[in-house]
């Protein structure tokens, strides 16, 4: 049995000792004698919160199944477990082998949202690994960064020696393949940064020089080195239904925030939502075949135990075998106490009547993400949703047994107005008028409306990357607007109203649009003592307000300003498919309160036809008219 990093008397003094213990069901051992290349994937947050990302878990399993390498993992220490490293000086562990991460070729980190970004420079911290780049020797493993968060890499590009911007099926193997060559060879750091920069969808931050104009607006972005790229062009896995897939995921010994199988029924949407980011940078739609799913949830549910299965998509509703799959799931599982989820689902007859079969009505609540109270901001933001569809959609619920519906709006869209909100309050006093239709010897009990409202943060290669963000007070000012106007509606002993955090929403803002002269912000608030920064009990605003003051930076200066087109965007240089021309015109179809039809009604010529398949190609006849 292997010897553990920790020992018996630390994990009997900290919180969930099995984040650290390693040797889950599904792991993979190899001996290390045999093999050439160290891997060590990194989720930077906590235990818990990382075994729910698949991402990990395809790459785990699409590493592994080479012979010449061993794919580990490691995730954030929480603060008990953090300190006490410190303390005694012990170099953070994968859990596989419980060897020290600084002994890897590789530790590549996933970067799913921008409030880990602190969490990043712990890891790189507590394994004893130089935090900047430029200060790594020969000996330090390589450290990369994928993810969504590589769409705009600047703020954090100083402490990564490359990124890998796109989907990881696609050229990772390359990359591992390059790698052994160069470590027979004897080659440089350096030397091996040069071949992958060749590749697409590599992008080496060291090779690149930013100039910035007087008004701190950038002025250029430079190679500086040959091998670099004038553009990093995203990579794409074209082909879904022949591609790495675990069947045999990893089972953590403690409740993961997301604890079932998943099972990834297609990327990208065809809805074009402006506001967001995985919309149009996971373009185009593709989907997996009916028939790779079916054999997938039945391997993963036998390897696992789980008890649950979750079809994963960014808008489940849209996938054109969703009929046939859920059926043959019911039908399948069904009477093994298997239950299914449905994330992403519009609200119809078919989807009520799905749900009514694998869901406790009486116990589940549905959701509905209208995401504006007026038609008219749903059109700017191109939600493709009326409300005609949202009270007919709640009306059929009600109808079918369920009294609970949970509302996601967002505050701070652009061109919103007073009217907006308050629309906010009284579509959810609408919903639950809707309830009351109903003859009260038909209804189940009272009605519940939870409506949470999220403040809107502007993401790079979205209509809306250009647009100034609210302020921290024009958001408290908007949410108390909100919560006087829900207090007048009628329904309102059954409407509750939830809210989130203006500063880490303005602060998730400015790393969101950031350039490479916030690294030091991130730095020094990290030295200050800020970590887990996603966390609101750990989130310490005035030590970033102070590290943002000491840099010479203004917040405003990233987040309440206007772009406009001509200006140079930190991520500029990206090429992620979908045009910059067609982003500016739905930025601007989006302030003519234009709405632009999905697309499998008409094509907008976004640029995604250039990766030659998916929804591109099934078929769509007509062009949207500009």
């Amino acid at each position: 049995m292997k010897k553990l990093a920790l020992s018996d008397e630390i994990l009997m003094t900290i919180e969930k000792p099995a984040r650290y213990i390693g040797n889950e069901i599904n792991i993979v051992k190899k001996e290390l004698d045999k093999i050439e290349i160290r891997f060590c994937m990194c989720f930077p947050d906590v235990y818990e919160i990382g075994m729910s990302h698949l991402g990990i878990q395809i790459l785990y399993d699409m590493f592994n199944r080479r012979e010449d390498t061993y794919c580990e993992r490691v995730y954030s220490p929480w603060v008990d477990l953090d300190k006490i490293m410190r303390e005694k000086k012990i170099p953070l562990f994968a859990l596989e082998s419980q060897d020290p991460i600084k002994e890897f070729d590789f530790l590549g980190i996933t970067l799913q949202y921008e409030m880990c970004y602190t969490n990043i420079l712990q890891i790189l911290e507590l394994s004893q690994i130089p935090i900047y780049a430029k200060d790594r020797s020969e000996e330090d493993p390589f450290v990369l960064g994928g993810g969504p968060c590589t769409y705009n890499p600047e703020p954090i590009a100083d402490f990564f020696d490359f990124f890998y911007i796109g989907e990881g099926e696609v050229i990772y193997d390359e990359l591992l393949d390059l790698y052994k060559e160069h470590k027979k060879q004897g080659g440089t750091r350096r030397e091996f940064l040069e071949k992958i920069a060749e590749l697409d969808g590599i992008y080496v931050p060291s090779f690149y020089d930013i100039e910035y104009k007087d008004d701190l607006t950038i002025a250029s972005i430079t190679k500086n080195n040959p091998h670099a790229k004038d553009s990093v062009k995203r990579v794409v896995e074209m082909n879904m239904s022949e591609t790495y897939y675990p069947k045999n995921p990893v089972v953590p010994y403690i409740k993961a925030t997301q604890d079932r199988v998943v099972l990834e029924i297609q990327r990208g949407c065809i809805r074009g939502c402006r506001f967001c980011q995985a919309g149009m940078v996971y373009r185009p739609t593709r989907e997996r075949s009916v028939e790779f799913l079916k054999e997938y949830a039945k391997s993963m549910l036998k390897a696992t135990g789980h008890e649950e299965i979750s079809l994963s998509s960014l808008s489940s509703s849209d996938y054109s075998g969703l009929q046939e799959l859920v059926y043959y799931l019911i039908d399948e599982f069904g009477t093994k106490g298997v239950n299914i989820s449905l994330p992403s689902l519009r609200i119809d007859a078919f989807a009520l009547d799905v749900m009514s079969k694998v869901q406790d009505v009486k116990k589940s609540s549905l959701t509905f993400a209208p995401e504006a109270g007026s038609q008219r901001l749903r059109d700017v933001v191109n939600k493709g949703l009326t409300e005609e569809a949202i009270l007919k959609g709640a009306l059929e619920a009600f109808q079918s047994g369920w009294n609970r519906v949970k509302l996601y709006f967002m505050m701070g869209l652009p061109t919103e107005t007073e009217e907006d909100i308050e629309g906010i309050a009284i579509l959810s006093d609408k919903i639950a008028r809707e309830y009351y239709t109903i003859p009260k010897d038909q209804r189940n009990g009272k009605v519940s409306i939870v409506s949470s409202t999220s403040f809107f943060v502007p993401k790079p290669f979205t209509p809306f990357q250009w647009v100034r963000m609210n302020t921290t007070e024009e958001y408290l000012s908007k949410q108390h607007l909100l919560r006087s106007k829900m207090n007048e509606q009628l329904n309102r002993k059954s409407i509750k109203y939830n809210w989130h955090e203006a500063e880490l929403s303005i602060l998730e803002g400015v790393f969101a649009r950031g350039d490479r002269k916030v690294s030091k912000v991130i730095y020094d608030a990290y030295k200050a003592g800020c970590l887990y920064d996603s966390w609101s009990e750990h989130f310490k605003y005035d030590l970033w307000i102070k590290a943002f003051e000491e840099n010479g930076l203004s917040i405003a200066f990233y987040t309440s300003r206007e772009r406009e087109l001509e200006e140079i965007l930190p991520w500029e240089f990206i090429d992620v498919g979908v045009t910059k021309e067609f982003l500016w015109r739905e930025y601007s179809r989006a302030k003519a309160e234009k709405v632009t039809p999905n697309c499998k009604l008409g094509c907008a010529n976004c640029g995604a036809k250039v990766f030659n398949g998916g929804v591109c190609f099934d078929g769509v006849l007509q062009e949207v008219s500009q």
